[in-house]
């Protein structure tokens, strides 16, 4: 099968391995569209895409560029969408509803989401959608058996109104615990805090799935505090309680469990 794979050119999320890996299974021809290109979908692909050479189109683009020009992508064939933020769909705020009306719009596409529960959602809207998850990049992070000097910690962004969630329980934990909350400047630094925090807390509240820090923590071989998605999302992902895995529902299990496992690792 040759397929035409369009992702972002500068993207914060380095996802080369992801890329890598759906050319292993298929002749891939991946092309990293600049944001002039995204913008116009319809003169980059009139000066340099032949349809004739493609079973199918996969895009990995900015949504907020890519919903505006669905009469364009009305007009391609065999057209799929790899979408890591159609959780956003079923949050309050501007793109509640707005991926549901994009993908209704070109039916016969298929949408591949990172949400096991919001592809569910999704198909029982009558759009055909699946699940992958997402993942970590196996070269950048892994457990480098550093000394874990910081107890509890959380590295990422709280700043977006659909981490209101995330932000206030991130909040009221650090009023009862020292907890590190930080953001890091590249991808060496942090692997490398990651391998240095030993219980990480992954505060995905109100966002319907799991987000890519819950792997890569776990990859560099955090205990994973991770807020319970639901069993279907858990179960998708063979995410068990107290395995693999630490789920909790509210600060004051985090604060219970985090004393617990402080104590087993004296």
């Amino acid at each position: 099968m040759k397929v035409l794979f369009l992702v972002q050119k500068e993207q914060r999320a380095i996802l080369d391995r992801l890329y890598d890996d759906v050319a292993l299974h298929c002749d891939c021809d991946i092309r990293r569209l600049d944001d002039e290109a995204q913008r116009q979908l319809h003169v980059y692909f009139h000066h340099n895409v032949d349809f004739s050479k493609y079973d199918r189109i996969l895009f990995f683009i900015r949504f907020k560029k890519e919903v505006r020009q669905w009469r364009f992508l009305r007009t391609l064939p065999n057209l799929v969408f790899l979408e890591h933020d159609a959780c956003q769909n079923y949050i309050p705020g501007k793109y509640m509803g707005v991926f549901s009306k994009h993908y209704s719009r070109i039916p016969w596409a298929r949408v591949i989401s990172s949400g096991a529960g919001v592809a569910r959602r999704l198909r029982e809207e009558g759009i055909d959608a699946c699940f992958v998850p997402k993942g970590y990049d196996q070269t950048l992070l892994s457990n480098q058996g550093l000394c874990r000097d910081i107890e509890l910690g959380f590295l990422g962004s709280t700043e977006s109104a659909i981490y209101s969630g995330r932000r206030s329980l991130l909040e009221k934990l650090e009023q009862q615990e020292k907890l590190l909350v930080a953001r890091t400047k590249s991808e060496g630094e942090y692997c490398q805090m990651l391998n240095r925090i030993r219980f990480f807390v992954s505060a995905d509240i109100g966002i319907g799935e799991y987000m890519a820090k819950n792997f890569e923590a776990m990859a560099c071989g955090c205990t994973l505090f991770a807020y319970d998605q639901g069993d279907f999302e858990n179960r998708a992902l063979g995410f068990v309680d107290m395995d693999n895995l630490v789920l909790y529902h509210n600060i004051e299990e985090v604060l219970r469990y985090f004393k617990w496992g402080r104590w087993k690792s004296r």
